[in-house]
């Protein structure tokens, strides 16, 4: 029997021991996993959670359907019966700007009406149809990309807070090709995105005709989906499903090459032993564990910065809100000078996030570009959020419920030069056979990234069981 230790139990520690235990099981190998989690629970930053009928989603709350990664895993799972997708106002996405809720525009004549780029901003947008393609290979940053093709309003109004919902991230140092690699693509293929839309369009209009489900062309593709009590249940119902050992409160603090495999040191003062190791910790965890095994593969791993935030959970009584919470929620503009990132309406979005009469706004706060906001304590945060909801929301009641998760390093963020720090790390794995790295740090930072990178770790594993033969 091959003994596999798995650090860290987030999604992408879990979905790789379900991913090693099935492909070992069809590949006809014997082996044994063991998941070693320093935290006392398992799911990393998935935690739902459930207190006085509100259910707060500590970190993301769902993933989109347009990839089947996930809802595979749901598949094996068996637990395709407790998704729920996204009700059908959550296609409505809004920005704030020139003190109004601006709705993401869906087609052509919306953007015609819409308030939220003015003329010579639309102009210069449309002019992105006749920018020539970059073929120079340079790997820039998501402000000069959005710069040269949609124009410095487009980069300020749409780009600007896509980057920072999606990765709490700054524009002017974020890669394009790592951070949104298909972006690069439909470039490089339809010679601009403004051709590339047009063709999508077509495709989606056929789907519509078909009877599909799409979601709004203003937000990503696919349609939000979570489960019945909150994505947690993917992580627990991943952890009962697993025949391997998750052993939590079991911190692993060095790694040891060994003959014939690793041995794994852990807080307690014991070791384990094993044939290969998968890492699905943090980047910054990650360092720490390889600084005496290999010291530049360290510095690498230390590169990869991560953004802080803190997610603000609000509830009030219905009758409180005056503002329509027909959406999904709004992001803001880096240049409307707000405290917070934007806000989403939860209750709006999954049915039973709230008690009967009641709804959810779920605020963030923090990111790349206002790293300070997180040592603020939980007053100035409450005082703040409820000061930027009364200014784009108009809700001048005191919240009923109020819950404050804090994030130091929420989201890693892939700056210029990710893709080329990738091929270097893989360069200096080369000398450490049997040593597997996985998770958010390296080639996405969404549900099903990590599910499919958990994926390919597990044939990667495979692979080195079947050398090892």
């Amino acid at each position: 029997m091959k003994r596999i230790a798995i650090i860290g139990a987030g999604i992408s520690g879990l979905s790789t021991a379900h991913a090693i235990e099935r492909l070992a099981g069809e590949a006809g190998l014997d082996v044994e996993v063991t998941v070693f989690e320093r935290e006392e629970r398992t799911g990393g930053k998935i935690w739902s959670i459930k207190e006085e009928g509100y259910l707060c989603e500590w970190g993301p709350n769902g993933f989109l359907d347009s990839k089947p990664m996930t809802l595979d895993l749901c598949d094996h799972l068996g637990i395709q019966d407790r998704l729920k997708r996204s009700n059908d106002n959550a296609r409505k996405r809004f920005i704030y700007s020139g003190g109004i809720l601006n709705r993401l525009p869906e087609n052509g004549p919306m953007f015609l009406q819409s308030k939220l780029i003015s003329w010579p901003g639309k102009i210069r947008l449309a002019q992105e149809f006749i920018k020539p393609k970059r073929t120079d290979g340079v790997d820039e940053t998501l402000a000069d990309f959005a710069r040269r093709r949609l124009g410095a309003e487009a980069l300020d109004k749409l780009i600007g807070p896509m980057v920072s919902g999606i990765f709490a991230g700054n524009p002017e140092t974020m890669s394009l090709k790592s951070c949104f690699p298909r972006i690069h693509e439909l470039e490089q293929e339809y010679g601009g995105l403004l051709k590339a839309m047009m063709k999508m369009a077509k495709q989606k209009k056929a789907e519509v005709k078909a009877g599909k489900q799409v979601a709004s062309a203003a937000g990503p593709g696919g349609v939000l989906t979570s489960f019945v009590g909150g994505i947690q249940e993917l992580t627990d119902s991943t952890v009962k499903e697993l025949k391997g050992k998750v052993l939590t409160s079991n911190a692993v603090t060095g790694l040891k090459a060994i003959e014939g495999g690793w041995e794994l040191r852990l807080a307690d003062g014991s070791s384990f032993d094993a044939e290969v190791v998968v890492s699905a910790a943090p980047a910054h965890v990650l360092k720490e564990l390889t600084w005496f095994l290999d010291g530049e593969l360290s510095e690498l791993l230390d590169g990869i910065p991560y953004a802080p935030m803190n997610i603000i959970c609000f509830g009030y009584e219905q009758a409180k809100i005056e503002c329509n919470l027909d959406g999904f929620g709004y992001l803001i503009p880096k240049g409307e000078g707000c405290e917070i990132l934007g806000t989403l309406w939860d209750s709006s979005i999954f049915p039973a996030r709230a008690p009967e009469g009641h709804v959810l706004l779920r605020s963030m706060m923090g990111g790349a570009a206002n790293t300070g906001a997180i040592e603020l304590n939980d007053v100035e945060v409450k005082e703040r959020t409820m000061g930027e909801l009364k200014k784009i929301m108009g809700i001048d009641a005191e919240p009923d419920f109020v819950r404050i998760f804090r994030h130091q390093r929420a989201i890693p963020q892939y700056i210029v030069g990710h893709a080329e720090r990738l091929e270097a790390i893989d360069e200096r794995l080369k000398a450490h056979a049997g040593l597997i790295l996985t998770g958010n740090a390296f080639f996405g930072v969404g549900l099903n990234d990590c599910v499919n990178a958990a994926n390919i770790a597990g044939e990667q594993v495979v692979s080195c069981l079947n050398a090892m033969h």
